[in-house]
């Protein structure tokens, strides 16, 4: 690397320095009015994480004062910022119960929920956030009806459900897979309970339908023609549902043999 290409690399070098140089002290200064001023200075440059040093020492410092309520929701944005929704979410509900009459506690509110939609993880995890996420969102909707926020509130909600409806749709499906066709009954149809409208309405009542008469199959003597006859009116019903589906002709010859089944244990009897 020659001279003149070496030059501006290290005239880069040094304003970095200089400048971490300069930080440290205004840490270690006792010129809290600097540091407020310094704090939303890095924030408008979109240095969130110096901002959040020292908004955390001055928090201590101008807790009581006017100037306490613009630390602490500038606090929480700059989480927000760094994409910490975690923190990000507490700080704003802090916020939000800390300063009630705030004009800004409407917007803390929204996004302490809103953080907890974002950081809401995969249908394929443990969906607790997502629980937290939809139960501060209704609250949000609750607190502040006439907010221009509810619509968008109720979206996320949509949202959220639909994750969570997924979640219980591949649990049953997974159950169903296993073999375990008592929890496969009892999940899909608690899909179908807690969801009424679901996407998944003609797949859970189809499985549901297999379910009964492989349980049936496999069942004591004492517990088939329950479950040969729970097959038979589950395929019923899918049929009142879904009278056009592809699935209705495998279907009808499981509810023939089901049908045939009960006759049999019938002469039996």
């Amino acid at each position: 690397m020659n001279r003149k290409s070496l030059l501006p690399l290290l005239f880069g070098l040094f304003i970095i320095l200089t400048s971490c140089s300069k930080y440290q002290k205004l840490l270690k200064s006792t010129d809290n009015e600097q540091k407020y001023e310094m704090a939303f200075a890095y924030f408008e440059d979109k240095d969130y994480y110096r901002a959040i040093q020292l908004f955390d020492q001055l928090q201590a410092f101008y807790r009581g004062t006017d100037k306490a309520e613009r630390i602490a929701f500038y606090y929480a944005y700059a989480h927000y910022e760094q994409r910490d929704y975690i923190l990000a979410s507490y700080y704003f509900k802090q916020f939000a119960r800390s300063y009630p009459n705030s004009k800004n506690a409407e917007e803390s509110a929204y996004m302490s929920a809103y953080c907890n939609y974002l950081d809401s993880p995969p249908s394929s995890l443990d969906q607790t956030v997502t629980l937290d996420a939809i139960k501060d969102l209704q609250l949000f909707i609750n607190q502040y009806p006439k907010s221009e926020r509810v619509v968008k509130a109720n979206g996320l909600i949509d949202e959220l459900r639909m994750k969570l409806e997924t979640k219980a749709y591949d649990i049953a499906l997974l159950y169903f897979k296993m073999n375990d066709y008592k929890a496969t009954i009892l999940n899909f149809q608690n899909l179908i309970k807690d969801f009424p409208d679901t996407k998944y309405r003609e797949s859970a009542m189809y499985h549901i339908a297999k379910a009964y008469y492989s349980y049936a199959e496999k069942s004591i003597d004492s517990k088939k023609a329950e479950r040969y006859q729970h097959t038979y009116d589950a395929i019923d019903n899918f049929a009142s549902y879904f009278p056009e589906s592809g699935n209705i002709k495998e279907l009808r010859a499981i509810q023939k043999n089901a049908q045939k089944q009960l006759s049999n244990l019938s002469a039996l009897q």
